[in-house]
């Protein structure tokens, strides 16, 4: 129960739910215990005056006693009913406020948990999988709320129904409560064992069947491959032993439920069996009556289900605690990236690049070398480079998606670090290397970073970006959906979509991070053109593979494996014969031949 301390502040925020689910459990555990001494009370009745109206035989008493004793029946009868009917009312309470805590809990801790991951730096993302991190926000918050609202409820109405009802029974005959009582630790002992096997064949049956729909998902996405390769036969076989597999899975399951509920009804008819001989002994000797048979039943009956529960509860807070220590891993996680002095201004984008080398931590590998350079407010700096020299490190740097391992990366002469991280950012605007769109209408992903809407901020952008004629086109315009990562827009209409994104908010600092890359010459000429209006004025890095999108700053600098080994302008790199040259005739000689 270590890890499941964590929720014990949820508990405590919702107490009264607590409390008052505890009350209703407590009332409605004693409609529960009630009937059954009705039904000792009624049968006992009816046999104590079987012998008295027999004894008023071809007497006209014998009527009207009749009509007695059927009213007292009726009144006993109408007692258990209006009992039931307390219970059941009180039942309901017991949900409304246990079952809800548990979900106002489990709102809440998704929440926290969202919350968190928001804050948790880009390291942390690469180190850990989409899909284990929504498991964690969905699965295990999902198994944490088992316990937090059937368990409890289940949990504090056997314990509740216990110490309300053993002492009741003891009072009436300690030898019958313990044959009665006898049973139920079997019971729930093997309930635990029998539920905890039908779990873990629930969990193969779940991932057989992620590896199956992974699978045909996999074979839809890649029918065209699948087709052109002719590989349908190998899939089809593929699909075949994955199907086998589940199948083989559920088999088993079924086969362990099949014998789980006869168990149940073995061991329930065995505490019946052993009270009614043990008290009908009890009833010869006199010390009980026949009522007693009843009530007992109906009393061993009623600790059945709870007591078949313990074992599922136990269970059930097994995997709570499992998955509460998934979720504790990572909200004890804390982000490196923090304001040291929170610094809030506007600011006027001198960047500055002071000997900074960084190493990805989660890798290990040394992405920039003791790099040094400077951007005065209202210049732009073009980064040119091959795959893996480390130009996308630096647009995460400047953005403080990282710090640097060494050196210092300075804005306007401070030190990164003391800026108000959410005022920095505000500031910044990035267009990604790998455009994100969400699944959202035009104008939405547009206006995604402005604080409040703003129709002409956000036509001006799209012109800006030179996609405003082709989102025209649309025959919903601005209010198209773009489906999932944008999927129903061409590749240069996502990159153009997130330039107008980043350019909405005028930042400060503009970083474009081989942002053309999937434009043609003639887009990529009119979007460049557009951007010498909006680099106006404002600090701009272009990051690119592409000469032609770099020679547009008014200094570049190329790196290769994380050093710079050239820097200059266009005019001057081009004079050296060096690295940039080769690689512009290079990619001058690609053009022509694409042409």
């Amino acid at each position: 129960m270590k890890e499941l301390a964590y929720l014990n502040k949820y508990l405590i925020k919702y107490k009264w739910h607590l409390i008052w689910g505890l009350v209703f459990v407590l009332i409605s555990n004693a409609f529960q215990i009630l009937p059954a001494q009705l039904v000792r009370y009624s049968i006992d009745l009816v046999i104590d005056n079987v012998r008295i109206y027999r004894s008023f035989e071809n007497s006209s008493m014998q009527t009207d006693f009749f009509g007695v004793f059927s009213r007292g029946i009726l009144i006993y009868a109408m007692l258990i009913l209006l009992m039931a009917l307390l219970r059941g009312v009180f039942l309901y309470f017991v949900r409304q406020t246990l079952i809800v805590m548990s979900r106002l809990i489990e709102f809440d801790l998704k929440n926290e948990i969202f919350e968190h991951y928001q804050s948790l730096p880009l390291s942390f993302y690469r180190r850990n999988s989409t899909g284990d991190l929504m498991n964690r926000i969905s699965e295990d918050v999902g198994r944490v709320r088992m316990y937090l609202g059937p368990s409890i409820m289940y949990g504090l109405q056997l314990f509740s129904l216990f110490a309300m009802l053993v002492p009741m029974m003891f009072a009436i005959s300690p030898k019958l409560t313990l044959w009665s009582l006898l049973p139920l630790p079997f019971l729930s002992v093997a309930v635990f064992y029998v539920n905890n096997i039908i779990e873990h064949r629930s969990d193969e049956i779940q991932k057989s069947q992620s590896r199956l729909s992974t699978f045909v998902q996999e074979a839809f996405s890649g029918i065209r491959v699948l087709k052109s390769f002719t590989r349908e036969n190998e899939s089809v076989a593929g699909f075949t032993t994955e199907s086998n597999e589940y199948k083989r899975q559920s088999i088993k399951l079924t086969k362990v439920e099949a014998l789980f509920y006869p168990l149940i009804m073995a061991l329930v008819g065995l505490s019946t069996v052993l009270t009614v001989y043990v008290c009908s002994t009890e009833v010869i000797n006199g010390s009980l009556t026949i009522g007693n048979i009843a009530e007992f039943i109906i009393y061993g009956n009623l600790l059945t289900w709870p007591v078949t529960l313990l074992g599922w509860t136990s269970s059930q807070v097994k995997r709570a605690e499992a998955s509460q220590k998934r979720i504790n891993e990572f909200l004890q996680q804390r982000t490196d990236i923090v304001s040291e002095k929170n610094r809030v201004h506007e600011i006027e984008g001198r960047v500055e690049f002071d000997n900074v080398s960084f190493v990805y931590p989660d890798t290990g590998v040394k992405a920039l070398k003791n790099i040094s350079f400077t951007i005065a407010p209202g210049e732009s700096l073009g980064i040119i480079g091959t795959t893996g020299s480390g130009k996308s490190t630096i647009s995460n740097l400047v953005a403080r998606l990282y710090d640097a391992s060494s050196g210092k990366v300075l804005v306007d002469g401070i030190p990164i670090q003391d800026y108000d991280l959410v005022n920095l950012r505000r500031q910044v605007g990035t267009v990604p290397q790998d455009v994100f769109l969400f699944s959202d209408t035009i104008y939405n992903n547009i206006g995604f970073g402005l604080e409040q809407l703003d129709e002409q901020k956000i036509i001006q952008a799209a012109k800006d970006a030179d996609v405003y004629e082709n989102i025209r086109a649309f025959p919903q315009g601005f209010g198209t959906r773009i489906g999932e990562r944008g999927i129903t827009l061409s590749g240069g209409q996502k990159q153009r979509v997130s330039i107008a994104r980043a350019v909405a908010r005028q930042p400060k600092i503009l970083i474009l991070d081989d942002a053309l890359s999937a434009v043609d010459t003639k887009t990529e000429n009119n979007i460049l053109n557009s951007l010498k209006k909006i680099m106006n004025g404002r600090t701009t890095i272009i990051i690119s593979h592409r000469i032609s999108s770099a020679k547009l700053a008014n200094k570049i600098i190329v790196l290769d494996d994380g050093v710079i080994v050239e820097h200059g302008t266009h005019e001057s790199l081009m004079a050296q014969s060096g690295v940039y040259k080769e690689l512009f005739e290079k990619q001058m000689q690609t053009d022509e031949v694409e042409n």
